[in-house]
């Protein structure tokens, strides 16, 4: 009885380590997807608005694109915040290195632009909402180091599934 009961413990001992390297080879996986090809992101806030809404919407946004600098102006990126280094922000790449960008200084108290050029290794990025955004003009250009990913398809809510592509002109 004991040697029977070892082989059923030993049987059960291999199907669960098998079983455990699936698990782990899946979460690999995972990782890598998440880390060096595609993530999901919720975005929220008013920076964004009308492309993106208020109150959030779960966004796909692939990271090979940035990796090899091929980000645009009018592309919606996902950037890390130079203000906040802990925050992931959603804004519109409007230029990037060489690009001479005009932007509004104060929208909500004057309409005095000013005039840059985009420096080497930067990105210049807005929010489409110009009067409620934290961006490029208050803290200048970005450098494409902090980019993470090129949003392309929104998820939720459903009734705007579907690509997120650039802005019409």
């Amino acid at each position: 009885m004991g040697l029977r009961n070892l082989q059923q413990w030993k049987s059960f001992a291999i199907e669960a380590l098998n079983q455990s390297f699936v698990v782990a080879r899946f979460l690999c996986f995972l990782h890598v997807t998440n880390t060096y090809i595609c993530t999901a992101a919720v975005t929220f806030g008013p920076s964004m608005l009308p492309t993106l809404n208020l109150t959030g919407d779960l966004v796909l946004a692939e990271r090979i694109t940035p990796r090899i600098g091929k980000v645009g102006p009018g592309d919606v990126v996902l950037v890390r915040s130079p203000v906040n280094p802990r925050r992931i922000v959603t804004k519109r790449v409007t230029g990037i290195e060489g690009d001479s960008v005009t932007y509004v200084v104060d929208p909500k108290n004057s309409d005095k632009t000013c005039t840059i050029v985009v420096p080497k290794g930067h990105i210049w990025i807005e929010g489409d909402n110009i009067y409620d955004s934290n961006d490029s003009r208050k803290f200048g250009a970005v450098p494409c180091g902090l980019l993470h990913a090129k949003v392309f398809w929104r998820v939720w809510p459903p009734k705007d599934f579907g690509p997120l592509g650039q802005r019409a002109k």
